[in-house]
């Protein structure tokens, strides 16, 4: 059996997709996973995965490309499979994609669907109310026939040794940057708590994307080792890996920070509820206000001033946060 993955947004995403795919990899020959362009990373980290396809699906995203009928006939004409999980987030529908598989010819889909589906599902799944992202796809592989097969924690694939970044001996990972703005801790807070973990002996890394260097070296000062700009997908994996705890927003880092085993200092903006995107299988700490105005709102833009969610947490708190979880592991 030929099996196909959908999960069409982002790199924490995937991640999270990945029990789910293990579970359909033990029962399929082949498993390819469709998603777009900001999870491709991911995706190449994914154990299970025999083939990716990428797509930018004009339904997904924050600036989402135009309706092309012949980027859709590309994409329906290179789609081989006989069975398909379309993964998506509580707020989606999983119906476009599950009507493109079904005119590539896909014989069994499976998805959770609040919208009635017709006949485009085979195995229309009502997902748990509270249930995490991750144990929501996994609970949608067992109802489709792909039960678990391990522990279901987030995996990847052995990330590669990083020490010649690093450098030698312990140290912890801040990650400032946000793919949403909402859910960023302010610089000069995340400047703060590099300067009082460095007072407090801790050696700090800051990481970040060629697109946030100049926030890491702002952030890092003279206080922290600054590797923005400087890592991969599984470069960063090998980063976290080696990590004693990282602390991070509610974004893709915290996610790979999971999978790779290391414990997570979680700067939750509550716009999306943390019972569905805390970091998972990992101890984890969650700072911020969980009932702030903007709770639930899945904003992207803070919509309240001040952003009081995420600047009511000290640099205390995340000094106390770590030192916390270092003494659990």
């Amino acid at each position: 059996m030929k099996a196909l993955v959908t999960r069409l947004d982002s790199f924490g995403d995937v991640l999270l997709a990945g029990p789910a795919i293990r579970a359909v990899a033990a029962r399929a020959d082949t498993v390819t996973l469709l998603c777009g362009p900001r999870g491709a990373p991911a995706a190449r980290l994914l154990p299970g995965v025999d083939d990716i396809l990428v797509w930018d699906a004009p339904w997904v995203g924050f600036a989402p490309p135009p309706v092309g009928r012949g980027e859709v006939e590309q994409l329906i004409d290179t789609i081989d499979a006989d069975a398909a999980l379309v993964l998506t987030s509580f707020h989606q529908s999983p119906l476009p994609a599950a009507l493109l598989l079904r005119l590539a010819g896909v014989g069994f889909l499976a998805a959770d669907s609040e919208d009635y589906p017709g006949s485009l599902l085979d195995v229309r799944h009502q997902r748990a109310p509270h249930a995490h992202e991750a144990e929501a796809a996994l609970h949608l592989a067992e109802a489709a026939g792909f039960p678990p097969v391990d522990d279901g924690r987030l995996q990847v694939l052995p990330p590669p040794v990083t020490t010649g970044l690093t450098g030698p001996g312990p140290y912890v990972v801040l990650h400032p940057g946000a793919s949403v703005p909402a859910r960023a801790w302010n610089p000069e807070r995340c400047a703060e708590a590099v300067r009082e973990l460095a007072a407090a002996r801790h050696r700090v890394v800051v990481t970040g994307s060629a697109g946030e260097r100049d926030l890491t070296a702002a952030v890092a000062g003279a206080h922290a080792l600054d590797l923005g700009g400087r890592t991969g997908a599984a470069e960063l994996s090998g980063v976290l890996a080696g990590a004693d705890a990282v602390v991070t927003g509610n974004t893709g880092p915290a996610h790979l920070a999971a999978a790779v085993g290391t414990p997570v200092v979680s700067l939750f903006a509550p716009v999306v509820p943390a019972e569905r995107w805390r970091p998972y299988g990992v101890p984890y700490v969650l700072l911020g206000d969980q009932d702030a105005p903007c709770a639930g709102s899945r904003a992207r833009e803070c919509p309240v001033p001040g952003h009081p969610c995420l600047d009511t947490v000290t640099a205390h708190d995340v000094v106390t946060a770590v030192e916390k979880l270092r003494g659990e592991t």
